[in-house]
């Protein structure tokens, strides 16, 4: 049997907000990537849509400046994690139906996941100016 240090390290991702007063640590261990275009992510971001990594809670860490963030929306249900610096949306925290996950907005990611997203989410409320223009699967809300 191969000992702790023959056995293989988890790769580990690191991000944070535009500032750099909130980083965290990732495992590129995502349950899937998506594109969401609802009218919440999009005012989040400022952008045509928010692309997002979903992935466990133990599998997600605030590294630096966890006294830096405000919550924004439900503390016991879904909320956005900002820096009180920049303004910078850092995370989601997504506790529904009984589950709890983190949401990374792939944007905060300073090394490059394995993961990419695999859909288009919510275009029936997508930004009428915006074209989408690759051949990812488009659901009007979420998928089936």
């Amino acid at each position: 049997m191969p000992s702790n240090d023959e056995l293989p390290q988890e790769r580990r991702l690191r991000g944070g907000c535009m500032c750099e007063a909130v980083t965290y640590e990732v495992a590129d261990n995502f349950l899937y990537a998506i594109n969401c275009h609802c009218s919440k992510c999009r005012r989040t971001t400022g952008s045509a849509f928010k692309p997002i990594a979903g992935v466990a809670v133990e599998d997600f860490e605030v590294t630096a400046g966890t006294d830096n963030l405000f919550r924004h929306g439900d503390p016991d249900g879904i909320h956005d994690m900002h820096c009180r610096t920049c303004g910078s949306l850092v995370y989601s925290w997504i506790a529904e139906r009984g589950t709890v996950k983190v949401h990374v907005p792939m944007g905060t990611l300073m090394d490059a996941p394995s993961i990419r997203p695999a859909m288009h989410i919510f275009v029936g409320s997508k930004a009428p100016w915006f074209e989408i223009t690759d051949d990812l699967p488009q659901y009007v809300s979420f998928p089936p």
